[in-house]
């Protein structure tokens, strides 16, 4: 009998977390992206790169430049220095009137290549399904076959009211947390030191919008991801915000706005390796009993233990730990 890989075995009532990278890189001239691919290409492991890209339309793009700029990101997409198709674009918001055209260009020139798309600022779950249901229409008309996933950016207390049916929407990969346009959206009542360390994981407004941001992305088995760190010279410092952002409120990804943020964050991200040595060992007996209750070290596992520690090394993997070679044998090759 084969032995079914846990992927399999183990989510017959629902689906395993996406396998997003640990970073998404923000760049948004077409200097800054050619430079991201050519340190994603620097960064592969077991054959995929440690972040994503994001092509920035929104804040990338200057007045009046929106349509030149949207065709310059489709055709960087489209570029044969994208080796990994692991780009992605952020689109205008629903109130600027470019946003449509910015899917028509983006979709129509790279829709079989587009990693995914960000919809920014959105006001709540109906904003999400507009531009959702846009995106879809466009990739009809450019016959685009594949469903392309949509991250969306909570920036708005609308929107974190409404947190939960967005992160429930078929389509969406991920939720992300916009923090220094949510402290804006709320008029002087959140003060600018929120904006960073450690403010932004103290004070009680903005840690009640990253445990239910959290709490509703991975409630319904998708990535919650983390805003950006200012601090671009002290490596420390961005490593421990990371950290911070995983260990204490469950993100599994974190935004960098600089090619010194992305390895620090991919290493704060990274399980301890102990965990990953004791998931190699569970999860091979589990594999060998055909997931039925085993124990180890004089504890009990089952089908539920085995789920967290697949999640356990799948992240290892992910975020480009070295594995055990029992591991690569088992599950990833």
């Amino acid at each position: 009998m084969t032995a079914l890989h846990p992927a399999q075995a183990l989510y017959s009532r629902g689906k395993s977390f996406p396998a997003l990278a640990a970073c998404e890189h923000y760049a948004g001239s077409e200097k800054l992206i050619r430079k991201a691919l050519q340190l994603q290409v620097n960064s592969v492991h077991a054959n995929r790169p440690i972040f994503d890209i994001t092509a920035d339309c929104e804040d990338g793009a200057s007045v009046g430049n929106e349509e030149p700029h949207a065709q310059m990101v489709a055709n960087i997409i489209c570029d044969s220095g994208n080796h990994f198709d692991r780009v992605g674009a952020r689109i205008h918001d629903i109130v600027h009137p470019h946003w449509r055209r910015d899917l028509d260009i983006i979709i129509g020139r790279a829709g079989e290549r587009v990693a995914y798309i960000v919809l920014p600022k959105v006001n709540d779950a109906a904003d999400v399904q507009t531009q959702i249901n846009a995106l879809n229409v466009v990739c009809k008309q450019r016959n685009i076959q594949r469903e392309i996933p949509v991250h969306v950016l909570i920036e708005t207390p609308g929107a974190l009211h409404d947190v939960w049916a967005i992160a429930a929407m078929p389509q969406v990969e991920s939720i992300d947390f916009g923090l220094m346009d949510f402290v804006s959206e709320h008029c002087g009542a959140i003060p600018a030191s929120a904006m960073q360390s450690p403010g932004q994981f103290e004070h009680p407004l903005i840690v009640r919008a990253k445990c239910e941001i959290a709490a509703a992305a991975l409630g319904n088995g998708i990535i919650p991801a983390h805003n950006v760190t200012t601090e671009l010279r002290d490596t420390a410092v961005v490593k421990n915000d990371a950290s911070r952002a995983y260990l204490e409120f469950g993100f599994l990804r974190m935004w960098s706005i600089h090619p010194n943020q992305i390895q620090p964050i991919v290493e704060a991200m990274q399980p301890d390796f102990a965990d990953v040595t004791d998931a190699t060992t569970i999860l091979c007996l589990g594999q060998d009993a055909a997931w039925g209750p085993t124990q180890h070290a004089g504890r009990l596992h089952d089908r539920a233990s085995y789920r967290y520690y697949w999640e356990v090394l799948r992240r290892a993997h992910i975020t480009g730990m070295r594995l055990p070679v029992m591991a690569m044998q088992r599950f990833f090759t």
